[in-house]
């Protein structure tokens, strides 16, 4: 009995344990997520490929060559589909969770289109990545510009070495990291701001002066492509008489200023001067643009203005149209910013009296190019109209062709209806109708009775047109 019960109490305590595993392994479960599922598939895939990458072949054999490059590519190949299948989220989780070396292997198969992932990395990853990819050479540069003989001397930057024994006037960056600015603010004691969030619409935002004189500045310059047109916001910082400028990408502005001072002496003396010739020279771009969109509406209006347009060409014209207004709406944008930023600089009294003269000619340039813009506008909403109504003078021809062939072939419904009725049978009981001789006469009456509503309808038109033609002949006698 005695043993009995141990038994059970062993049998017990068993069940007990059963019971106990079976919650851990259901709390278990739902936080093992997919991610970490293909977390495991990806390090168990690189662990075979650095096995096999690490295979020595035998000592003793005669032949020593390595191993086939195609069971080397194997696990490879495999990992490349894999995470051509997961979302970015997903890759970026396993990117922070992996070693540096492993994380390395992952980057190379996935850092092609890799915008969206970057995005979801911490900061530590993401300098990692981007200092060993191919990434960080197309998109991040950092230019200091020195002042020599009245020229501008390009120093290009890839560390704080280089920046040594350099009295910069103006300091250009292109997406840089947050480990580039935290050296750059730290050398120049200055906060150098993050590009991608240069997005306030608050004045208070975008222009302000530090309590120690320094000046910043948050402006749209246009980027004016073949394929797009948009605004791209570049950061202005003056501090110590040296320009910062921060962006995300490279402006047509920025290369033409850089190449005047690099070609002019005494073009620039300080960093105001390049500030200012930075709008001066996007001013000059924008009206460049509007010179474009009125070209491209000059193309458009003579199409507009034909005789005669289909629901082809007017799409065309409608998408050119669109273009048009997106380009002209954008440079707008960007040349009122400018007068923005202007008219804070003249208030704020941080410019002498010739940059003072150089900024009311840069606004006399505005205030022409917003009555040009007001123009183009108006231009726009003309060629809509005029398309618009094209287009619907072609849905009233159409509209037009259905109501006659309705017309015509009335007559024919009601011949048709009216054999279809009883009645009509009733009384042709008493004939011979073969079925030939009644189809024939039916399809022959189709043509001779459709001709005749037709020319009827045509005669009524031209008789229509003739009166109207008489009423206004008359109404001009009589003026």
């Amino acid at each position: 009995m005695l043993e009995f019960d141990a038994f059970a109490g062993d049998d017990l305590e068993i069940g007990k344990m059963g019971e106990e595993n079976k919650s851990n392994a259901s709390s278990m479960g739902p936080r093992k997520g997919i991610a970490d599922v293909h977390l495991t598939e990806v390090r168990s895939l690189l662990s075979l490929q650095k096995l096999v990458e690490d295979l020595v072949p035998d000592p003793d054999a005669h032949n020593q060559n390595e191993p086939d490059p195609e069971i080397q590519q194997q696990y490879r190949k495999e990992l490349r589909e894999k995470l051509k299948r997961m979302p970015p989220k997903e890759i970026a989780y396993i990117l922070e969770s992996l070693e540096p070396n492993e994380r390395l292997v992952v980057w190379d198969e996935v850092k092609e289109g890799a915008d969206p992932i970057l995005a979801l990395l911490s900061d530590d990853v993401l300098e990692e990545l981007i200092d060993d990819s191919h990434y960080r050479n197309e998109k991040t540069v950092i230019t200091a510009f020195e002042l020599r003989d009245g020229k501008l001397r390009q120093i290009q930057v890839h560390g704080p070495d280089d920046l040594k024994d350099v009295h910069p006037i103006w300091v250009d960056l292109i997406a840089p990291t947050k480990k580039m600015r935290a050296w750059i603010g730290e050398m120049f004691d200055v906060e150098v701001p993050d590009p991608a969030s240069l997005t306030d619409l608050e004045a208070s935002a975008r222009f302000y002066v530090e309590d120690d004189g320094e000046v910043h500045l948050h402006s749209d310059f246009l980027l004016d492509t073949r394929d797009e047109s948009r605004n791209v916001p570049v950061a202005l910082i003056l501090h110590n008489e040296i320009l910062f400028t921060v962006r995300t990408e490279e402006l047509p502005v920025f290369r033409l200023q850089r190449a005047r001072a690099r070609t002019r002496p005494g073009y620039v003396s300080d960093g105001k001067d390049v500030l200012l010739d930075l709008y001066a020279a996007d001013v000059e771009y924008s009206a460049n643009a509007l010179e474009d969109v009125y070209g491209e509406l000059e193309k458009v209006g003579t199409q507009v203005l034909q005789s005669h347009i289909t629901d082809v060409e007017a799409s065309q014209i409608l998408a050119g149209i669109a273009e048009a207004e997106d380009l002209n709406g954008r440079t707008r944008r960007s040349v009122l910013d400018t007068r923005r930023a202007l008219s804070f600089l003249m208030r704020g009294k941080l410019l002498s009296e010739a940059q003072h003269a150089d900024v009311r000619e840069i606004l006399r340039d505005i205030e022409s190019l917003d009555g040009h813009t007001a123009f183009l506008f108006n231009k726009i909403n003309f060629l809509l109209d005029a398309t618009d109504s094209g287009i619907n003078i072609n849905a009233n021809k159409k509209i037009e062709r259905l109501t006659i062939m309705t017309v015509t072939f009335m007559p024919i419904n009601i011949l048709a209806g009216i054999g279809g009725m009883s009645e009509f049978s009733d009384m042709a009981k008493s004939m011979e109708w073969s079925l030939v001789t009644t189809y024939g006469a039916f399809f022959a009456a189709i043509p001779v009775v459709s001709g005749l509503t037709y020319l009827c309808l045509r005669f009524i038109e031209k008789r229509e047109a003739k009166r109207g033609r008489g009423r206004t002949g008359g109404v001009r006698r009589t003026a």
